[in-house]
């Protein structure tokens, strides 16, 4: 144990190393004893405002991870770059949330984030296992076919050949006997296929259950039920097709509930879990082709209408919203009653931006305008924002 620690914090202190000699790399620092380069862009260029910009990213990064006393791991400097990039939403929101709570974020918390991103992802050795099998059973089958396709095909020949000897008159019995063992042969041969074939089968019905299994896995989230972030991302970018083809409106609210941490330090992560799933529950009521809702991460929602503009829209969401908070909620472990539980929303017209990611942003805008201007309200983006 103590080797293969030794081994790992060598192997982090390595990767640490040059992580930091490329950071400075970028950076412009260059380490001493490096011979710097001879050509340049030229000022103004377009490739030196890239490598500018890409500098300045690189300072940023940096910064963050120092003014937050990270260390400089691949994990960190990640989700330091979808934060400052806005490349993933659901690091940036989480992040801007527990820094207006807290004030500053660690390793730790970056490592349950990250887990959290690939929570309902299908690991690659066991989607390697399933490709696997898939590879055996095709082998297997397009080998089964082939024997079967050989057997039939010897079968037939010999069959010719014993019929020519009827046809030329000499003694029947022997050819008798020799197409009563070709028979006999030919039917073994095809039981044995069939028992193969049926084992395939099974097998490709198996197969086909953990695909199924591992499909919704990737696409659920497992403690409400409801699809993940993943699986909404594949049906944002189906609707926003389907609204634009058919000239219908598209909208799109965030929901989060209110002072949930208070609820987790108060009764519990079990009760949390509860809430989350009760809420999930009122929410996936007003689901259906044309209205679809997700749990977007922690105790995040969103929900997409197709054919609803965001004042119909707001509508809905606010009738969600009316019905939890005028709820008396009482943990289940303790008899306790729980106080008010709410959540606080943000609607945006999907078609109104530029793209999907854009619309995400502003509907995420209004939720932290519904937030700060004391939770448990809907409010709707700003076109313009």
């Amino acid at each position: 144990m103590t080797g293969a620690s030794s081994s790992s914090a060598s192997s982090q202190h390595g990767l640490t190393d040059r992580l930091t000699r490329w950071a400075k790399g970028l950076s412009g620092k260059a380490e001493e004893g490096s011979v710097e380069a001879e050509t340049r862009p030229r000022a103004g260029s377009s490739s030196n405002r890239e490598i500018n910009r890409r500098r300045q990213l690189y300072e940023d990064i940096g910064d963050f991870l120092f003014a937050h006393d990270l260390d400089l791991t691949p994990i960190n400097f990640s989700v330091a770059l979808d934060y400052l990039t806005g490349a993933n939403i659901g690091v940036e929101k989480a992040i801007r949330a527990v820094m207006m709570e807290r004030g500053k974020i660690t390793n730790g918390w970056i490592e349950t984030i990250a887990a959290e991103q690939r929570a309902d992802e299908v690991t690659p050795d066991s989607l390697a296992t399933m490709l696997d099998k898939v590879e055996e059973n095709l082998t297997q089958f397009t080998g089964l076919m082939h024997e079967s396709r050989n057997s039939a095909k010897d079968y037939g020949a010999a069959l010719q050949e014993q019929a020519k000897d009827l046809v030329e008159g000499g003694d029947s019995e022997p050819v008798l006997a020799r197409l009563v063992g070709l028979t006999r042969s030919m039917v073994e041969k095809t039981r044995l296929v069939e028992t193969q074939l049926r084992e395939n089968q099974k097998q490709t019905t198996a197969l086909k259950s953990s695909l199924e299994t591992a499909r919704r896995a990737a696409e659920h989230d497992h403690l409400t039920g409801l699809p993940n972030r993943r699986a909404f991302e594949t049906v944002l970018r189906e609707e926003v097709a389907l609204a634009q083809a058919q000239g219908e409106q598209l909208s799109v609210a965030f929901c989060d509930i209110d002072h949930f941490k208070h609820v987790n330090d108060t009764h519990g992560h079990d009760t949390g879990d509860r809430v989350l799933k009760f809420v999930a529950g009122l929410l996936a009521k007003a689901s259906n082709d044309r209205c679809h809702v997700a749990r977007h991460g922690g105790e995040e929602f969103v929900m997409l209408f197709r054919g609803k503009g965001p004042g119909e829209a707001g509508e809905v969401v606010d009738g969600v919203r009316e019905d939890l908070a005028n709820r008396s909620l009482v943990n289940r472990a303790t008899g306790e009653r729980m106080d008010r539980v709410s959540f606080s929303a943000g609607v945006a017209n999907v078609l109104a931006y530029e793209d999907a990611r854009a619309a995400l942003k502003a509907a995420d805008r209004a939720l932290y305008l519904a937030k700060e201007h004391g939770r448990n309200r809907v409010y709707l983006a700003a076109e313009t924002d």
